[in-house]
């Protein structure tokens, strides 16, 4: 593998991390799971699988977002998805509502795209305003076009280990293991946080017949008391918490495998007045562990890579073939 070097901020300063270095100390360092670099590789992949659609004279795969309301970081995500469709060579559209849309007006919407043949996957970007019941929502989302992974269906059949379409974040976190072969049967994996987008799922793949998975899980929450003493012991330890830091050198063992899908907006007092950080205290725990995610270019570019990757299985019919 080649030597990577990232940028990253500590306190109030940059500096730069580097998974190869002349020192003895640094040569120590954990080396880099580099979740740009393989999505890089994933979107290449399908849109290689796009022209080859093309030159059969098929239409491309379309996937669809709806953006309720202003939020800033879901007007980027989603937007970042767009570009990522025009990247890979899909079809996309971006349907917006304001703040003040009725639950009705919302759930017609998906009505329509559940009907309609020339859209393979949508996805309602979350949170949504208070007067909509986000799981009415998510319920009424065909599960053949439910690329995020969310509806019970699917979450059922991942649970059972059917073909179904993962939720996008652990999805990225398996490919990102597997393409850099990292053993998890028989490992003690440790996880950070239940919520369904990635701890629940996270903890049944891990624990699934299958590479990656065949691990020990043990899932960890805001009530677990004593964490690190369940840290300390893991093989591999993913963290999904939004609590910036938490994860200290002190509490992970030697060689540990950690994988950081926190992601926060700290302020600090640079240009943009602010600085992103994820769960892991990045600086100390690349010392002592063997593999790390940086934040950014971690588990972020492979959750969008994943998106893609559902909505041409869902092109494909390859999950729900009736």
């Amino acid at each position: 593998m080649k030597p990577i070097k990232y940028k990253y901020r500590v306190g109030k300063g940059i500096r730069y991390f580097s998974n190869k270095s002349k020192s003895k100390k640094k040569e120590k360092m954990a080396q880099i799971l580099d979740g740009l670099k393989v999505s890089k590789e994933v979107k290449a992949e399908i849109k290689e699988e796009v022209q080859k659609i093309l030159a059969n004279n098929r239409r491309a795969p379309h996937l669809v977002a709806i953006l309720v309301g202003n939020n800033g970081a879901s007007k980027a995500y989603v937007n970042s998805k767009v570009k990522d469709c025009e990247e890979v060579g899909f079809s996309s559209s971006l349907i917006k509502f304001p703040s003040t849309v009725s639950e009705s007006e919302l759930l017609e919407k998906i009505d329509e795209l559940n009907k309609s043949k020339a859209v393979d996957g949508f996805i309602v970007q979350l949170p949504l305003p208070k007067q909509i019941d986000q799981e009415k929502i998510i319920m009424a989302i065909d599960p053949r076009k439910d690329v995020d992974g969310f509806h019970p269906e699917n979450f059922g059949k991942m649970a059972l280990e059917m073909d179904t379409f993962l939720p996008a974040t652990p999805f990225g976190i398996l490919t990102l293991l597997e393409r850099y072969n990292i053993e998890t049967k028989g490992k003690n994996c440790v996880i950070i946080g239940r919520s369904r987008i990635v701890g629940k799922p996270m903890s049944i793949l891990m624990g699934r017949k299958d590479f990656p998975g065949n691990s020990t899980v043990t899932l960890t929450h805001s009530y677990t008391q004593h964490i690190e003493e369940y840290t300390k012991q893991a093989d591999i330890v993913i963290t999904a918490l939004g609590d910036p830091n938490f994860l200290k050198k002190e509490m992970i063992k030697d060689g540990a495998v950690i994988v950081d899908v926190g992601i926060t907006r700290v302020d600090d007092d640079s240009e943009k007045g602010y600085h992103l950080a994820g769960d892991v205290d990045f600086e100390s725990c690349a010392e002592k562990a063997s593999w790390i995610t940086p934040v950014p270019g971690g588990v972020g570019p492979m959750t969008r890579a994943m998106l893609m990757k559902n909505t041409i299985i869902a092109y494909k019919t390859s999950v729900y073939n009736d």
